[in-house]
């Protein structure tokens, strides 16, 4: 059984003076199994972060059905309610803003057990614990986040999130605002708590280095339709939508020598959220258009077992493709560097947390 079911969600938002509304995500659909992470990726404005708050109740969805541990959520039944305090966290993109500057780093750990009514001995032991976890000294819970810096103020949010022993994060761009080496360590941080702890996370993220990394299945989204989705190392080797190679395509690795070439260009102006196409809302944009695609919405098809996807002609964007997952490419050849020539070893779909099994095409 999914500990967490998204059934048809759709969220839109009434735009003042007018009978219009941004359709911010329309009819989506995924689940999410214990100790998972699942990646929303998409543009800005595809709708992830407003999946992510819908599914802890911070906002009433227009439509579609939210189940926690197969039991329904909305109305009275949210993350405020008593049976689910604590179950269910979020970690911001902005640590310095989702942290207190009048609190020191104990209380701001502290919160969410005295929202739970545990008591001051057992509070104690479990703060001082998760901080350990996170790899804060127990010296620096004494301090103000403004005297600590933007990547430990995120292990704060992340200490906070998981003193609750929650079942799900959700996970709104936790890395974007760091540095590259703090955001390396988020990443291997958040890889380590979920082995330990079981923890399911709902990754939202632009950086899909990040993803890669960390994920185990990915949903692509555009204009808050999700349209494809599957397994990680399948998804970053062979996509099967346009949109999907171009997303990966348009990413820069750090190494010249390591670039997806594609066929696949998107061109054009995106369409307006408050006037979306009846039909493909890429059709605008995609070098594969047909008619059809301007006159009715694909149906979401099976690739393989697990991985969905929405377009016409997925089969041929598979097949003008190269199968090489080049996240996954460029994390072996680093690897190759930074251990003076040991040999390199990658994913089998596992998030690329450790040494990493399988075989990678070199070129």
């Amino acid at each position: 059984m999914a500990l967490l079911t998204v059934q048809g969600l759709v969220q839109h938002f009434p735009v003042a003076g007018s009978r219009k509304v941004v359709a911010a995500v329309n009819s989506v659909s995924f689940d999410l199994e214990p100790g998972e992470t699942l990646a929303l990726v998409g543009e800005s404005g595809s709708g992830k972060t407003t999946i992510g708050r819908c599914v802890l109740g911070l906002i009433r969805p227009t439509g579609g059905l939210i189940r926690y541990r197969d039991v329904e959520m909305g109305g009275r039944r949210t993350v405020r309610s008593p049976e689910l305090r604590g179950k269910l966290q979020l970690v911001f993109q902005e640590p310095a803003e989702s942290l207190d500057p009048r609190q020191r780093l104990y209380e701001q750990i502290d919160e969410p057990l005295r929202a739970l009514g545990v008591n001051r001995a057992d509070r104690e032991k479990r703060v001082r614990a998760a901080a350990a976890r996170v790899g804060l000294r127990e010296a620096m819970l004494g301090l103000y986040p403004a005297e600590i810096s933007m990547g430990l103020q995120q292990r704060v949010g992340i200490a906070r999130a998981m003193i609750s022993e929650p079942e799900i994060v959700v996970l709104d761009e936790p890395t974007s605002a760091l540095d590259p080496t703090a955001r390396a360590e988020i990443i291997d941080l958040l890889i380590r708590i979920q082995r330990d702890l079981g923890t399911a996370y709902l990754f939202i993220s632009h950086d899909l280095s990040a993803v890669r990394q960390i994920s185990h299945r990915v949903a692509v989204l555009y204009l808050g339709m999700i349209v494809e989705q599957g397994p990680a190392a399948k998804l970053f080797a062979r996509p099967s939508h346009p949109y999907s190679v171009g997303l990966l395509s348009a990413v820069l690795l750090p190494n010249p020598t390591i670039r997806r070439e594609s066929r696949i260009s998107l061109a054009g102006e995106i369409p307006s959220p408050i006037d979306l196409p009846k039909a493909c809302y890429l059709a605008s944009r995609c070098p594969m258009v047909e008619e059809r695609c301007r006159t009715r919405m694909p149906e979401v098809e099976t690739v393989e077992p697990g991985h969905l996807v929405r377009c016409y002609r997925h089969e041929e964007v598979v097949r003008d493709g190269d199968a090489v997952d080049y996240f996954a490419r460029f994390q072996a050849e680093a690897e190759r560097i930074l251990g003076a020539g040991m040999p390199p070893q990658v994913s089998t779909g596992q998030p690329m947390n450790e040494s990493e099994r399988g075989n990678v095409d070199h070129g």
